[in-house]
């Protein structure tokens, strides 16, 4: 096991040893963390672990000089708003959100406690922050994708499958901050001489609706967007598009890994590892609004050749090329 793995699988009273130099009687802070995910999700769990990680490697030690409390707001506004609450409540010295309703959340519900976000696409557009290079105020964080990574997307599902060209797009209807993707899909699909319609969907049953119309239509793709529903119904949707034989790309690495056709995707996990930088010097006292938005700093692409092989498609050599992950 790397230090890295072990060091994030420690956590309070045992990580102590670790971190001899910290002081005893200093004063403990306290950081809440608003996850878009379901507690037992993996994905999510990588990202928690990444956290930690890093905040043990910059001193800050569990049940010694830092308290760090996860809230789960994924399953609807209601929830979310509960997880909110309850934070805010407990007046922690930092808040970290991830995805644009959690922070928009988190934001309207304070003024003045530090908040650093991860997986937000639009911080501007959504007006989170001012300005990406001086956000100002409470605020900063890490976007996770330019909304032009949409055509992207399209690009490579069609280099995949070369024959498909009616594309859905499925996104979470309660989720306006994927809009911009859709423009970028519209735009390379004028290029590709091909045709996206938008499939917006709010639970299970909506998903397994459009999926099932999605594949009446003749030489049909699906373009999966990333939202906290998604990865909540991944095995669905992922049983869905086999059955149905479609042609899909994902924006999460989950998908490929449980038998979807490819992802392309940011390493989510390392973002949570630079948002507890942020939290570890906003700690020591520089203003949010002084650190810089920054994006993702590394993209993965992984394809399914069994997935691709059931569906009778042959993989461009290309893309075999370029691809990050080969799932066999």
């Amino acid at each position: 096991m790397r230090r890295r793995e072990f060091l994030g699988a420690l956590g309070g009273a045992a990580a102590w040893p670790l971190a001899a130099h910290a002081q005893k009687g200093e004063r403990s802070r306290r950081v809440a963390v608003l996850m878009n995910y379901l507690v037992n999700h993996p994905e999510a769990q990588a990202r928690v672990a990444a956290f930690r990680t890093r905040m043990h490697e910059a001193g800050w030690i569990e049940g010694r000089n830092i308290q760090i409390d996860f809230y789960w707001g994924a399953g609807g506004t209601a929830r979310m708003r509960s997880a909110v609450a309850t934070l805010i409540g407990l007046s922690p010295h930092v808040i970290v959100s991830s995805g644009t309703p959690a922070t928009k959340a988190v934001q309207q519900a304070t003024s003045s406690i530090p908040i650093v976000f991860a997986n937000v696409a639009d911080p501007v557009g959504e007006g989170i922050v001012t300005s990406l290079a001086r956000p100002g105020g409470i605020t900063t964080g890490f976007t996770n994708y330019e909304y032009a990574i949409g055509g992207k997307w399209l690009e490579v599902l069609h280099e995949t499958a070369p024959k498909v060209n009616r594309f859905a797009v499925m996104q979470a209807a309660n989720n306006p901050s994927l809009d911009g993707f859709m423009r970028e899909i519209e735009n390379a699909a004028t290029r590709l001489r091909v045709q996206v319609t938008a499939a917006p969907v709010r639970n299970a049953s909506d998903i397994e609706h459009k999926i099932e119309v999605l594949a009446r239509e003749p030489n049909a793709g699906l373009i999966v967007l990333p939202d906290g529903l998604m990865i909540s119904q991944r095995d669905l949707i992922v049983r869905l598009v086999a059955q149905h034989q479609l042609p899909t790309i994902y924006s999460e690495h989950v998908f490929a890994s449980i038998g979807g056709l490819i992802s392309y995707s940011y390493d989510a996990a390392a973002q949570f590892g630079q948002a507890a930088s942020y939290v570890d010097r906003i700690l020591k006292g520089t203003m949010p609004g002084e650190l810089p938005v920054q994006g993702p700093t590394r993209f993965e692409l992984a394809i399914n050749l069994k997935t691709a092989k059931a569906l009778g498609i042959t993989v461009p050599d290309k893309l075999l090329g370029t691809a990050d992950k080969l799932i066999e």
